[in-house]
């Protein structure tokens, strides 16, 4: 469980409190000037441009990211450790398989992942409760050519 910006301790929630949490931030979020919407659902904020190569579906990416809930719970944040995160855009959720090619090297994200981008109704573990928004603050370290 992750604690909120509250500090209070924050389980996966039920289906039908995320769906409403979810919508009411999506249609919030939706209204902001600095915000893409993609026709899949999904948004996003241009932080910073990069200028290295962009990845497509056959890369490897190393990251920077913060994942957090709608209500400010992180959930992982790579950016105060030694570590970056590495994975292919094979494996990721649908969000950022769509998400991730719009940057170059160098570039820093956010993306709102709605629910069906993520992991919809299933939830992941015991923090990403079902029909969860993700947030992604994401920097794209390094592009590895698959």
């Amino acid at each position: 469980m992750g604690r909120n910006n509250t500090g209070k301790v924050r389980g996966r929630g039920g289906a039908g409190q995320n769906r409403s949490e979810t919508d009411a931030f999506l249609r919030k979020n939706r209204q902001r000037s600095d915000v893409i919407e993609t026709s899949s659902g999904l948004q996003y904020t241009i932080r910073e441009e990069g200028t290295g190569k962009r990845p497509d579906e056959r890369s490897t990416v190393e990251v920077n990211q913060r994942i957090l809930l709608v209500d400010g719970t992180v959930i992982k944040d790579t950016y105060h450790g030694a570590e970056t995160d590495r994975f292919t855009l094979a494996e990721a959720i649908d969000g950022l398989k769509e998400g991730l090619p719009l940057m170059r090297e160098g570039a820093k994200f956010r993306f709102v992942v709605p629910p069906d981008l993520a992991w919809g109704k299933r939830g992941a573990g015991s923090r990403i409760g079902p029909n969860t928004t993700l947030i992604f603050d994401i920097r794209l370290e390094r592009v590895i050519d698959g």
